[in-house]
Parts: C-alpha cells; structure tokens; sequence
C-alpha cells in the first residue's frame, strides 16, 4: 500500500478524538531522530488507518544558531499528508529562535508543534537544549510559553523525560510544561541518565497523569498492540507512544499480523522511497535497513537471533535487497 499524496485523497476527514489536539487516535508514533524521516513515517501512516495511528512527529528539528526557514520545515514534515496529522518537533533553548521557528512551522500547515525535553544525546545537553532543561523546570516553563504565543491557535505539545539524573522532581516538570500553557504532556518515563535502558517504570508516568490536568501521553517500552491499552489503563494517560516498539512492527499501531513477503515489501519500499527522494544517508540503503533489522519481529521475517545476526551479516547493500525480494516473492 503506498502513500498517496492530498491530491490522491490521502487526507480524508477523521475526527480528532480529544478536544484542542488533532489526533485521531489516541496511539501516537513517537518522534525517534535518524528514524522518523518522512521516508520511514508516510510507510508506517499508509499502513496503518488513522483510526489506529493518531498522530506523529518529525525528527526533532534543532533550533541553534538562527530560526528554522520554512524550506527546512517543510523538508521535515515531508511531501505527503494522511488523516493522521503529524506535528512538528522543536528542539532548542533560545527563546527568540523558537518563536520565530514555530511562527514558520505554523505558517507551514503545522497541525501542532512539540518540544523536546528529552533528547539525552551529549550534544544537545551541552547546547542547554533537550534533556538538559530538565535541570531547570523555569526555564522549561519559559520556553513552553513562549512558543504557545508564537504559535497563536495552533497547539502546542511537550516531551520530558523522568528526570536528568533522577525521578523527584518529575511533578515539578510536569506542572511546568502545563503553566506554560501546553495542551499535551509526554512522558518518557526513562530519565536521561537511563537513556534507552530496557527497564522502565510506567508509575512515573501516572505520577504525571496526576500531577497536571492537561492530557498526558505516556512513551516507553509499548512494544505489542496490547500494550497501547495496557499503559493507558494502568497509568490513566489519555494517550500512549510507540517508538522502538514501530521499528519492530510498523502495523503495531492497528495489531494487523502481516506476512513474511509483507514485511519484506515494507523494507523494499523504505529503500526505494529513501532512493527516490534523494534521502540515501551515508552508510547506503542497506546501513538504514538493518537500523531497522535490529529489532524487526513483523511478519516472522527475523525469525530468531540466528537470522537476525544472518540479515546484519550481509556486507553488500545490494545483497541484502536481493534477499529481500527473495522473500517477497516467494512468501
């Protein structure tokens, strides 16, 4: 099934099912750098109906030495449009930078703009952007408004982690993205110090849930479909987040159990679209398929570790999609 653009009719009407945000479902897919690329993120809203998967987010766009133009803005947000809006992600301290970078994303048809908190990566915490801020819950709440009045009717969205180096003062966070006017809370519920750890302890975010009274959608470690609901249920948050757990399943969002030729497709399809736009990184197609293969389960495709170490085994690029079409064609 291949995306089609607004003019193949691609985004059809669907209700938003929670007052003042666009989404239309209440399952989002999480803002993932390096991954969520419109290549990647226009497969995985083609495949999955906007009754399934609400919402997305591009690559957090890093607003630094000047304000974002409108031509890299929409380079982000990609050449398609689905039902499911997809919202910009900012990432930045600079207050005068962001408000001009969000005005833009907003002149651009950007359904809501987000802001990461989050990112644990060394460069953004020696810039004082992403997970850095966290360190000061006033400046957090600084920039939330500040790009709420930039923004005017648009909505805007915030993603904190737990904590920097640990979880006490996760209701002060939480209630300082609120008093900065945010209309959504997301929740990873790893600190920065834990990063990407497998553990994760989903009572912070029902800590948050209670904290604010601004919706919360909570992210970590929704790896089924099942657990869409289950994080929803056991922490109160009105919306939930896959990131790695799409990386494994790109039909996670709607449970659909899809073949081994299917799952073969998707990853032939990511490499042609990749291709086509010019989008090739620079390890090559086959470097960004196994970013993928590192955690596949869809389809039976990496059946066990035997074959997933087989798949990343294969040197040449060009070999790993001949056994991939392989597979397409003879599942």
């Amino acid at each position: 099934m291949a995306p089609r653009s607004d003019s193949e009719g691609g985004a059809s009407a669907c209700a938003p099912v929670w007052p003042g945000l666009p989404f239309t479902s209440r399952s989002l897919l999480a803002p993932m750098e390096g991954v969520t690329e419109p290549c990647f993120r226009d497969l995985v809203l083609a495949r999955n109906a906007s009754t399934a998967l609400g919402g997305a987010f591009t690559e957090f766009v890093r607003v630094h030495e000047a304000p974002t133009p409108k031509r890299i803005l929409r380079r982000h947000m990609g050449p398609l449009r689905f039902a499911a809006p997809v919202g910009v992600q900012l990432m930045g301290s600079d207050l005068a930078k962001l408000a001009r970078t969000a005005a833009n994303a907003v002149e651009c048809g950007a359904p809501l703009v987000d802001l990461n908190f989050g990112c644990p990566a060394k460069g953004a915490i020696a810039g004082c952007a992403g997970s850095a801020l966290l360190r000061d819950p006033a400046a957090v709440e600084r920039v939330v408004r500040c790009v709420v009045e930039a923004a005017g009717p648009t909505p805007v969205s915030a993603k904190i982690r737990a904590g920097f180096d640990h979880d006490r003062d996760l209701e002060v966070l939480a209630r300082a993205a609120e008093q900065g006017g945010a209309a959504l809370l997301t929740v990873h519920c790893r600190t920065r110090a834990e990063a990407y750890c497998d553990e994760v302890d989903w009572t912070r975010i029902a800590r948050a849930v209670a904290a604010v009274r601004i919706p919360v959608c909570g992210n970590g470690s929704v790896l089924a479909h099942a657990d869409f609901e289950r994080m929803r249920r056991e922490t109160g948050c009105a919306f939930a987040m896959a990131g790695r757990g799409a990386l494994a399943d790109p039909w996670i969002f709607s449970g659909a159990q899809v073949s081994a030729a299917q799952a073969a497709q998707f990853l032939l399809e990511y490499a042609h679209t990749m291709a086509e736009r010019n989008q090739i990184p620079a390890g090559g197609l086959g470097a960004r398929i196994k970013q993928l293969l590192r955690y596949w389960r869809a389809g039976g495709l990496v059946a066990n570790d035997d074959e997933r170490r087989a798949w990343l085994a294969e040197r040449s690029g060009d070999a790993l999609l001949e056994r991939l079409e392989q597979v397409a064609l003879n599942a």
